[in-house]
């Protein structure tokens, strides 16, 4: 056999495995949890809390140990996953306030549109922090632009966070359990409303609010914001796990019959941390580690549904967060103290909201059952962001040519195939506004905040940048900047260049680009 018949040979063969997997059709539930450090889960070496259910997925799977959050806070994750486009290329995509307009705009195509347009049922229960409707949003009627207007048919969400007001549910286009004589009005801007607030120190609190957590008090928690009104929609915190679970279970149960997307994002674990009594001294780590159990719980709920309607060989599960974990709570739950010996991020250096590793590299466990080799890790750089391309190549689904600028197919590694190369050649990070880290295979450059903020004078390729090599040093202990000023200078230029160029995925066309 010549080597041109093997290479057809080959290529043959990839065809008809892209052609048998559009055809399968798999159902895929994306768990997106919230502030679950890369240590904070048993199957990433957490040894002070239990996660079974977790556990069971990589035991069952493939758990990867280079996988990223594009951000290291919440809003531009959760773009970026859903857009397929890095966040910081979109003015206004950092940590949104409850009553923010839509930050995706309907024509955008997303995840779920995509998975709508290749015949899935999709649904997303759980946190949305991506902003609602056009202008700053009223919660007294029909709420749109959100979910439903960006390709999925049924959303149940929790607006921003579970810190921030206001503190209802939104079913599809309407406030869950609305009262049109208590009607809602929400300010991050002025105080409203009679008080007591969270700086009072007379104000009964289940808990004490930080920094930041001083303003309305809603179920005896200090939140950031103001809101009155909609008091018959107020959400119980203790009960926000059971009723996101039970929503999840229920959008499954209904689309058992046809190939669904669930796009299921935890309030576990963000603050406040406020688990359910029967969770409550389950661990050994305060409050934090209560919800990581509940969190586990939540996941566990999942896979028994699908055991019990015999959907587990035909769904791929994926399980991630958002960025790493916060290494103190703003909230004065006791926490503080016991969290050090869980050391939610292991060894990696930083935290949420940091450019180190402990801020971006996260869990990232994909199962899907005869599917995907189980008890595998892989080494392999992958991102959120690519989430929309591998998923478009799972299910057949074409991506227009001006659509996720920054979303790779990374779909050989999430299958656990092997490669003759790095599927991904580089990903930028980020914390803030502006892109301040790029990983290039072992080597991760991180451009310094107050350099990123004085674009207009040229780089200094010593004092303004760190560099570390990752294959040996993880904990980013030590900066070789000055050692590899060549390296360093190199990788800088690639990184102005994927930010000027508006895109880094082959094949995107930027002369086309409406979104």
């Amino acid at each position: 056999m010549t080597s041109k018949t093997v290479i057809l040979a080959a290529a043959l063969i990839a065809s008809t495995l892209n052609v048998l997997r559009a055809e399968i059709k798999p159902n895929i539930i994306f768990i997106l949890s919230d502030d679950i450090g890369y240590g904070d889960v048993g199957c990433y070496g957490a040894t002070h809390v239990k996660t079974p259910n977790i556990d069971r997925l990589a035991k069952e799977g493939l758990r990867f140990t280079d996988a990223h959050a594009t951000a290291s806070v919440c809003t531009p994750t959760r773009f970026a996953f859903m857009t397929g486009r890095y966040a910081w290329r979109q003015p206004g995509t950092g940590i949104a306030p409850g009553d923010s307009p839509a930050l995706i705009q309907p024509g955008t195509v997303t995840v779920a549109s995509l998975l709508k347009d290749a015949g899935y049922a999709t649904g997303v229960v759980g946190k949305w922090h991506l902003g609602l409707g056009t202008t700053k949003t009223d919660f007294n009627g029909d709420i749109k632009p959100g979910p439903l207007e960006l390709g999925f048919d049924y959303a149940f969400i929790i607006p921003a966070t579970g810190d921030r007001v206001p503190c209802v549910f939104v079913e599809n286009h309407r406030v869950v359990g609305y009262d049109p004589a208590d009607p809602i009005q929400v300010s991050y801007r002025k105080k409203i409303g009679d008080g007591p607030f969270g700086n009072d120190p007379k104000a009964k609190l289940k808990i004490k609010g930080g920094p930041g957590h001083k303003d309305s008090i809603i179920n005896g928690i200090s939140r950031i914001g103001f809101m009155t009104g909609g008091t018959a929609a107020l959400w119980v915190d203790e009960d926000i796990a059971d009723t996101i679970t039970t929503k999840a279970v229920k959008f499954i149960e209904a689309n058992k019959n046809k190939p669904f997307f669930l796009y299921l994002a935890t309030h576990d674990i963000h603050e406040p941390m406020v688990p359910h009594p029967r969770f409550r001294g389950t661990s050994n780590c305060g409050w934090r580690g209560d919800v990581i159990h509940q969190l586990d719980w939540t996941v566990g709920e999942v896979l028994a549904t699908l055991d019990k309607l015999k959907l587990t060989s035909n769904t791929l599960v994926i399980f991630t967060s958002d960025n790493g974990g916060a290494i103190k709570n703003t909230y004065d739950d006791g926490t503080n103290p016991l969290q050090a010996q869980q050391k939610p991020n292991g060894v990696l250096r930083g935290n949420k909201a940091s450019i180190y590793e402990g801020g971006h590299r996260v869990p990232f466990i994909t199962c899907w059952p005869g599917k995907i080799p189980a008890g595998q890790s892989s080494g392999e750089l992958i991102g959120h962001v690519d989430s929309l391309a591998t998923l478009a190549a799972l299910t057949g689904a074409k991506i227009p040519t001006n659509a996720a600028p920054d979303s790779f197919n990374v779909l050989p590694a999430w299958l656990g195939e092997k490669t003759s190369k790095p599927l991904r050649e580089h990903l930028v990070l980020q914390t803030g506004p502006v892109p301040l880290g790029l990983r290039q295979g072992e080597w991760m450059l991180i451009k310094k905040e107050a350099a990123s903020r004085r674009d207009d004078k040229p780089p200094d390729f010593i004092n303004d940048f760190e560099l570390y090599n990752l294959s040996t040093d993880i904990a980013e202990k030590t900066n070789l900047a000055a050692q590899q000023s060549a390296r360093v200078k190199a990788m800088a230029a690639r990184l102005q260049q994927i930010h000027e160029q508006g895109h880094s995925r082959a094949g995107y066309n930027a002369a086309s680009n409406k979104h």
